[in-house]
């Protein structure tokens, strides 16, 4: 079973209005579109956004719908300065940038007994590569932070590149990618760029999320179709 996760209705909307939804069903203030998109089965859900609301959808859509590879989708800003609006970048690896137990002699982003960053399936980065190459799209990979924070200041956009030569930065990516990793489950993540992470950043969000959601959802669909 293929979980396809986002964080925001936005995120969500140009996927399902392309997949066949063949039941909705409501559970943990939540709902769930079960769906079919060619010859795979899939469980559809956004999160609402942060790292709680990810972590929660995603272990209910292992543990209660089965999913064993979970493809999340969605918008990000960026850090890298090669990255432009309306880009797309995935996932090598995702980390929480707001995690600080730095006063017990733990490196940022730590939480004993786990670790700082969650890698990406290899297989699966491998598809949405040969996927690119086809359509003749240019993608980044690298490092995505995640923090329960929107990031709109230089300032702290370049102590997360530094800290941990992170690419991009959402709210989302780590906590499922620590979910994924307790539970034994192939984990990719996508994000289109939506904005600069620097002052204004909100004002670019704003006005490029639906732009941004559609390119990162488009070449999600485009990435099932190879999924075996």
């Amino acid at each position: 079973m293929i979980g396809i996760l986002c964080a925001m209705r936005e995120e969500l909307e140009p996927i399902l209005a392309q997949v066949e939804v063949v039941e909705v069903i409501e559970h943990g203030k939540n709902k769930f579109y079960k769906a079919k998109f060619e010859d795979k089965n899939l469980v559809l859900a956004y999160s609402k956004i942060g790292k709680v609301n990810s972590a929660t959808t995603a272990t209910i859509m292992i543990e209660k719908f089965g999913v064993n590879t979970l493809l999340f989708s969605g918008v990000a800003g960026a850090i890298d300065e090669d990255l432009k609006i309306g880009d797309l970048i995935i996932a090598t690896k995702t980390c929480q940038h707001d995690v600080d137990l730095t006063v017990f002699g733990y490196e940022p982003g730590y939480i004993p007994e786990s670790k700082v960053f969650f890698e990406c399936d290899e297989g699966l980065n491998k598809i949405a590569k040969n996927v690119a190459n086809r359509l003749g799209i240019k993608l980044k990979e690298g490092i995505i932070a995640s923090g329960d924070q929107f990031i709109h200041s230089r300032e702290k956009k370049e102590w997360i590149k530094k800290t941990f030569n992170a690419s991009a930065i959402e709210m989302e990516g780590g906590a499922v990618g620590c979910v994924t990793w307790t539970l034994n489950v192939s984990f990719f993540m996508l994000r289109a760029i939506s904005d600069s992470a620097e002052e204004g950043a909100g004002v670019d969000f704003d006005k490029f999320l639906e732009e941004s959601s559609k390119v990162s959802a488009e070449f999600l669909l485009q990435m099932l179709k190879e999924i075996k």
